[in-house]
This record gives C-alpha cells, sequence and structure tokens, in this order.
C-alpha cells in the first residue's frame, strides 16, 4: 500500500518516528518527510539513513502554515510529534496544551485543506481515564481525531488513533534509567516493584501500526492485545543479563504516575469490538455494519477494563529472552 506514496512523520526524529522511517525505507515509498524542531537529530537521522528518499522540515505543529506547507502532496501522515515526559508536562501544563491538542486540531485542518489520503495519530495509555496533564492533552487529542470523521465533508481522508503504552527501551522509558545505573554500579530507583506496565516492543508496535494504516476505515482507535510485566521482574532481569550486584531503592511515586496501566476503561467497552490481534473501540456515531464489516470485527469479550494487572504477566525469563531478541541492552550500551 506505500508504493509511490508520500509520507509525512511528525515528531520523526525521536526513537519510534526513527524505527518507522527504517521500516517504511523497506517498500516501495516515494519520499518520507521528517518534520520536527529538533535540527542536531534531524542531522544525525540524516547521516545515519543517507537515503534520497528522505526529506528533513523544521518545523513546529503549534504553526499551521509551516504545517500546510510540509503537507503539500503528501497522502499519508503519522502524527508521533508531542510533549510527552509526564514531569515536564505537570510543569508545564500549558505548553503541553499547545502541542498535543492545538497541535492536533492544526494538523487536522491542514490535512483536509492539503487532501491528504489518510492520519493516524500515535496515542498512548495515559489517555485512559486521565491521571494527569500529557493524558489528559492525548485524550483530547484522540477526541479530535476522531471527530474530524464527523466533519470531513466530501473529503476521503480517514482520521484514526492507535493507542499502546511506552515501547520497551525506548527514549524516556525505564530500561534505559536502569541499565545506566546497572552498568555505573548505583542503586536502582524503583517506584514499586508491583507496579504493572503493559509490554511492546519497537517491532510489535511497528507491525501495529503498519497494520492499523493498511486496515483502518476511519474514526477507530486501535488497541494491540498485548501482556504485561512487574517493573521488579523487569529489573531482576536486567540484573541477570548485565551480571549487575546492585541494591534496589525505593523511590516515591513520580507526580501523574498510574500504578498499573489502562488501555480500554471500563466506560469504553460497551463501543469496544475486536479482532485477531487488536481490540477496536468505535465511536458510536461511526459505528456501522459496513466498517464493522469490513475490518472483520466481533464484540469484544472484555468485561472490564484493560489494564495491565489483569492480563498474562511475562515472566523474568521472558522478559530476558525479550531483550536479548529486540537487542535493547546492545543498543543502551551504544
Amino acid at each position: 500500500m506505500f508504493a509511490g506514496k508520500k509520507i509525512l512523520i511528525t515528531g520523526g526524529t525521536g526513537s519510534l518516528g526513527t524505527a518507522l522511517t527504517q521500516r517504511l525505507l523497506d517498500t516501495d515509498v516515494d519520499t518520507i518527510r521528517i518534520f520536527s524542531r529538533e535540527e542536531f537529530k534531524q542531522i544525525q537521522m540524516q547521516s545515519a539513513f543517507n537515503d534520497k528518499r528522505l526529506r528533513f522540515l523544521i518545523g513546529d505543529v503549534r504553526d499551521k502554515e509551516r504545517l500546510a506547507r510540509a503537507l503539500e502532496d503528501i497522502n499519508i501522515v503519522i502524527h508521533a510529534a508531542a510533549l510527552k515526559q509526564v514531569p515536564v508536562a505537570e510543569y508545564n501544563p500549558f505548553e503541553a496544551v499547545k502541542t498535543n491538542v492545538n497541535g492536533a486540531q492544526n494538523l487536522i485542518e491542514a490535512c483536509l485543506d492539503k487532501n491528504v489520503e489518510m492520519a493516524l495519530a500515535i496515542g498512548t495509555d495515559k489517555a485512559v481515564s486521565p491521571f494527569n496533564t500529557y493524558g489528559a492533552t492525548k485524550f483530547l487529542m484522540e477526541r479530535l481525531f476522531v471527530s474530524a470523521n464527523l466533519y470531513k465533508g466530501n473529503h476521503k481522508i480517514k482520521f484514526l488513533c492507535v493507542r499502546y503504552g511506552n515501547v520497551l527501551g525506548s527514549r524516556g522509558s525505564v530500561v534505559p534509567k536502569f541499565i545506566s545505573q546497572i552498568t555505573k554500579g548505583e542503586k536502582i530507583t524503583i517506584t514499586d516493584p508491583t507496579m504493572t506496565r503493559f509490554n511492546i516492543t519497537m517491532n510489535q508496535a511497528l507491525e501495529f501500526i503498519l497494520r492499523v494504516l493498511k486496515s483502518g476505515e476511519g474514526g477507530e482507535i486501535f488497541v494491540p492485545k498485548l501482556k504485561a510485566y512487574k517493573l521488579g521482574d523487569l529489573k531482576d532481569a536486567l540484573l541477570d543479563l548485565l551480571k549487575g550486584k546492585n541494591q534496589t531503592e525505593i523511590i516515591s511515586v513520580r507526580p501523574g504516575e498510574k500504578y498499573h496501566e489502562s488501555l480500554i476503561s471500563k466506560d469504553e467497552i460497551r463501543n469496544t469490538f475486536e479482532s485477531k490481534y487488536d481490540y477496536v473501540i468505535l465511536d458510536e456515531q461511526l459505528q456501522n455494519e459496513d466498517n464493522i464489516g469490513k475490518l472483520g470485527l466481533s464484540k469484544t469479550s472484555l468485561r472490564d477494563q484493560y489494564s495491565s494487572d489483569r492480563v498474562e504477566l511475562l515472566t523474568k525469563d521472558e522478559l530476558k529472552d525479550i531483550l536479548i531478541k529486540e537487542n535493547i541492552i546492545g543498543a543502551q550500551h551504544h
């Protein structure tokens, strides 16, 4: 489906954007435009890829005119730009609103003006029953993308969302912090070893996004079916692999941090369907036999919220296998 297509990735210099670019360059894509405000990371990425199909544009989703220019002749947009560090958003709440909410609406309007075919927004578990500023802004981003399907008029564009938790080992996640502390011989700081998190690797996230781009009809929020892990088991897996003898220090929970992640709230279940690999939340105003049939969906078997403490938990050994297979430790060391 990507043959001859022009794709724009907002926030394209981040962990996901970089990995997604690599995967898309393996297809017959015509052009990939990387839209971000980090000039140094753009230079690094340009040097690392050295591919004539890549274009790098400095810009901010807060700037609608710049977005409009970046979207000229674009077929598909993947919206990954966000202020996403929870403590930063708590301290600078309206800055998070300007990027995550106003920026999303700017992108939606620019996509409509430029007749883009599809716009996919990258969501987060923190948008479910939001407990912090970041989660609240991403919840609004989802609502904006879903609702855009109701007023797009004659435009053929499909607006849709994916929702998942932190990618294992990605920048800003707990794995790089643990690895750094273990290799430096420092105490490992952990909030609560029994805290649970959904497990999604970068490869799983990429497969998920590409699957959604190929199957989405517009108006859906796609959520992958995942296993989870306890933070204490992840720490122990890393200690085993790195042969660390570090002591552990229990620290206080960060502002806005949840003990367990939720990917679908109890209230969303009545609008949730499922396929073999994913759950699909369909807005009541957009549900019809056509899109349910095309996606091959059935009503979900979930009876309560889809939470990381209510799914199958990975063992320490399974986590070790994943960390080795995904080369997460090697990548972090490098």
